[in-house]
């Protein structure tokens, strides 16, 4: 049997939206396939979803795990020529609010695009004392390969409030109205459909929560070398910038900013 030990009440059917039902090594709803559990990981996703883009990604990230991390802490500050890696997630951090989350009943936090989980101690430096350790963190990815270097750090840290999800963006296999902060880092610009992801993200978002979107975006004013080396990262976007035309319908408190010469970061919330 699997070792994860995820509540799988917080989860539902990615297709029919029922509640799962766990049998030995799978997750079952009444009217779907199951859905396997494999190497401690609920496979919540299909292979004919991953289309375009995101089968582009999805091999580059399963191929380079290893090399993800010290390219963000070492490469991407010698390429923007400023800043660091600390600067950046701080940028996006502060957003999330996490000083305000309740205290008075279970809270809960959803990144989407986890990766190899280099976020996760950083929500947990983040949270008021009295909250750490005791907040469930959710984190979803659609590479096999990035989970893979998540769970090693989960492992390593002792984090027994972490649970791990492979599924797609477009479609996440949580409840509407869950999760008390949703966030995601690095990849929207090369989803299949982006408006479709911040869709997803607002609903499994409680009302009034702020959700953060952060990705590539290139600051204003900067000179040829700055560019060459910004498109080098962006091979795979026709055209990288915040999409703030694509925040769901009805979404309040939208703020655009650059968090770093190539990052921008995107918050909004979803109304009652």
């Amino acid at each position: 049997m699997g070792e994860w030990s995820g509540d799988i009440a917080r989860l539902q059917c990615p297709v029919c939206r029922r509640e799962f039902v766990r049998r030995g090594d799978a997750l079952e709803c009444a009217s779907c396939a199951p859905w396997p559990i494999r190497d401690g990981l609920p496979r919540l996703g299909r292979e004919e979803w991953v289309r375009g883009p995101d089968r582009l990604m999805r091999r580059f990230y399963d191929g380079l795990p290893r090399l993800h991390d010290p390219a963000v802490r070492f490469l991407l500050p010698l390429m923007q020529g400023a800043g660091s890696e600390e600067s950046l997630r701080e940028g996006y951090m502060r957003r999330l609010e996490l000083h305000a989350l309740p205290m008075d009943r279970p809270v809960r936090i959803l990144e989407v695009g986890v990766g190899t989980g280099a976020n996760l101690p950083r929500i947990e430096a983040a949270l008021p004392p009295a909250l750490r350790g005791r907040v469930e963190v959710w984190g979803l990815d659609l590479s096999i390969g990035m989970l893979a270097g998540a769970r090693r750090r989960v492992r390593k840290l002792g984090y027994r409030h972490v649970h791990l999800v492979q599924g797609d963006a477009h479609t996440l296999p949580f409840r509407d109205a869950d999760f008390d902060r949703v966030f995601h880092v690095g990849g929207i610009g090369g989803f299949r459909d982006p408006a479709a992801a911040l869709a997803e993200l607002g609903r499994v978002a409680r009302p009034g929560t702020p959700i953060v979107v952060v990705d590539e975006q290139l600051e204003p004013g900067l000179g040829p070398v700055r560019w060459a080396l910004f498109r080098a990262l962006t091979f795979y976007d026709a055209a990288p910038h915040c999409p703030v035309e694509a925040v769901p319908a009805g979404a309040t408190d939208v703020l655009a900013e650059q968090v770093s010469r190539f990052y921008y970061s995107l918050r909004f919330r979803m109304p009652a």
